[in-house]
Parts: C-alpha cells; structure tokens; sequence
C-alpha cells in the first residue's frame, strides 16, 4: 500500500504557507508560495503521491478548495473556532500553524467544517449580495426621513416611499429649498435602483434549474416565502449533514449556549456561533408566521403566557426549523395532518 502524505495549509490573501509530512510525522517539505493558481498549478508537481490537505475556513478558501479538490485524494477545511492548538501557541507564526495543521489532519484530530458545492456557494454569494442591496436601501430610506426632520419638513411616514406621495411632496412643501431637494432626489433614484436591482437578483434565483423544485416544496410551508425558502436552500446546502431537528436549530442560532461544571448548569442567551443569515431570516419569519398559520399562532401565544414575545417568536421559529427540515428531508409538500384525523387512526 502506498502511504498518505499529508499537507497543512495556511491561508493568506498574497501567500500560502505549507507544510507536508508523512504518515510518521516527518516534514516533507515546507515553505510559501504565492496565493495564485499558477503557482498551486506548480506547487502540486512537487507533491508525492497520493496526498490529501487540509486548511483553515476563511475568505480565501473557496477557490483555493475547488483548484485543489480534483488532484487530491482528500481535501478538507478547519473550523477556525475550533482550532483551539494554534490559537493559544506561545510562539506563532505562518509555517507553524501549517505544521499544527498538517499533525491535526495526520492525526484525525482536525475540526473538519462543512464545504457546500461550488454551485450552491455560487448562488449563496448571490443571495448575500442581495441582503447588502436591502440594508443599503434601507439605510437611504433612514436617510430619506433624516433630511426631511433635520429641515422640519412634516410627512406622512407610511406613504413617504410611495413614488407618487414622494413627487407630490417636494413640489407641494414651501419648507423643501433646492439644495435639499435636490438631495433627496438623488437617495429616491439611488432606492429605486436598489429596488431594481434586488428583484433581479431574487428572480433569476426562484428560476435557477438548480433550485426551483426545492424552493417550491419549501413554499408550501405556511410563513415560509421566496426569500426564506431560498436562503435556507443556499445556506443549510444538504440538509443530510444534519443527524437531528436539535442541531439544526443550534446551527441556526435559535438557542443558547451550555456552561456546566459538576452540578452547576448555566444557560446563556443565544449563541454568536451560528449561521447569522439564517438566524435573521427566520426570526423576521417566525415574526410574520402567526398571522398566516393558525397551528403557530397557538404556539406562539402559549409560549407568550409562559414569558414574553421574544420567547414566543424564537418558538415558532424553532418550529419552522422543524418544518423545513421535514420536507427538505423527505422532499414532499408540507401536508398539515388534521388531529380529528390523528385521533380517528
């Protein structure tokens, strides 16, 4: 049998240092190359076969993985939270946290993290796009409302953003002067396009061949829309990953954090690990849900009794979590199962 060789990366934006060993811990070979796929080319010459590697997650990642991926026997990516070893080194530098690396993969002790498709990251950067698209518009709506109240201009706040109470106002209001309208002419056209732009970006990925059966048996989930069902898709990838309903939920931020020691349990308020782009789709979800699905609307007021509307809104969304593990898992509409008809079984 030939023997593995293993090789421990360590990501820059301009440079990659790595270190590769055998199956008994000797040092290959080591030392930096230039973060161009040129060089990786190059670099994967020298490499004795078969090989696998293994990097840490950061921004540079994505392509690194997909130029590496078809020419090694394994590829994996570290969970940066968890490599706990090189974080608390005394000493630290680029070609020991690829030496650290490289034991922790030929070790089996890496914190291996999950790697979507690059379709599905390819789509999951569009959808991100378009969750800036809504902050800045949202941030020039705030500003829109800010000029009219630093010049004491009085608006109907419901209709501001409406096109034809917009045009009505500055050519109606004496208090509106050249230089401000002006100004907020230009955030108006700058909203408008903002608008365009993010309906496009949501169209051509309900259409996408790679999605649209999945988003659809999503949508059938009372509460679940476009833009949850699509990011759930894009952000969760394979729902399979997940063993259970609870890690799901943990996965998405839904819950707090454990600290226990001996007969001391301490629950903390909900986690920073978590995939924040789902958190905040589903509670904005979960908000909405009771208005459009009797069965969480009663979830939500018998868990509003029990303390207050935070605690009922992260219940529903829970809840939702559970629903869209269900169909994506079994790839069947939602069906909601009458008790009358539970009972009678």
């Amino acid at each position: 049998m030939q023997s593995m060789y293993y090789s421990g990366l360590d990501v820059h934006k301009r440079s990659i240092s790595y270190c590769v060993k055998d199956g008994g811990g000797k040092i290959h070979a080591e030392g930096t190359i230039p973060a161009t796929r040129f060089d990786l080319d190059r670099w994967m010459r020298t490499l004795p076969q078969p090989w696998t590697a293994a990097m840490e997650a950061t921004v540079f990642t994505g392509w690194i993985y997909d130029h590496l991926l078809p020419h090694a026997a394994a590829l994996k990516v570290a969970h940066p939270l968890m490599l706990r070893a090189i974080a608390a080194a005394k000493k630290k530098n680029d070609h020991i946290d690829a030496s650290k690396i490289c034991d922790c993969l030929r070790c089996d002790f890496l914190p291996e993290c999950y790697m979507a498709s690059t379709a599905i990251r390819e789509r999951r950067r569009a959808l991100r796009y378009r969750n800036l698209l809504v902050r800045q518009m949202v941030q020039m709506k705030n500003k829109i409302s800010g000029l009219l109240m630093e010049a004491g201009v009085n608006y109907n706040k419901q209709r501001l953003h409406k096109a034809g109470y917009f045009r009505e106002l500055l050519a109606t209001n004496p208090d509106i002067d050249e230089g401000l309208c002006a100004l907020l002419r230009l955030c108006r056209e700058t909203v408008v396009r903002l608008q365009k732009t993010e309906s496009a970006v949501v169209r051509s990925l309900e259409r996408d061949a790679l999605l649209v059966e999945r988003v659809e048996r999503l949508m059938s989930i009372p509460a679940v829309g476009p833009i949850t069902a699509l990011t759930w898709a894009l952000e969760i990838g394979d729902v399979q990953r997940f063993s259970s309903i609870k890690k799901a939920i943990s996965y998405c931020g839904l819950c707090g954090a454990e600290k226990s020691s001996g007969p001391t349990v301490q629950r903390t308020p909900l986690s920073k690990q978590r995939n924040k782009h789902l958190q905040t789709t589903l509670i904005e979800a979960a908000k909405m849900a009771p208005r459009n699905s009797p069965e969480l609307a009663i979830l939500y007021d018998r868990e509003k009794q029990k303390g207050n509307a935070n605690r009922a809104t992260l219940a529903v969304a829970r809840k939702l979590v559970a629903y869209l593990v269900a169909v994506d898992r079994r790839q069947k509409q939602f069906l909601v199962v009458e008790k009358e008809n539970c009972a009678a079984a």
